[in-house]
């Protein structure tokens, strides 16, 4: 996933309390088992651990105009 840092990605997060969800992020850098990215479905900052993405893929950004 480092060489997606700066693109949106699609991913399946698995939170602390086993909720999962499905969501839209774009990353904004990789460090310590931790991603900094902004979540494109609240339009907020969140931090994600690493290790609780159970998928995730890249995803294709549609244009307007």
């Amino acid at each position: 996933m480092k060489m997606h840092v700066g693109q949106i990605v699609e991913i399946v997060y698995m939170d602390k309390a086993g909720k999962i969800t499905q969501r839209k992020i774009e990353i904004k850098n990789m460090r310590d088992g931790m991603l900094r990215a902004t979540c494109l479905t609240t339009d907020s900052p969140r931090i994600f651990r690493m290790d609780n993405i159970l998928a995730w893929q890249p995803t294709k950004v549609k244009h307007v105009g």
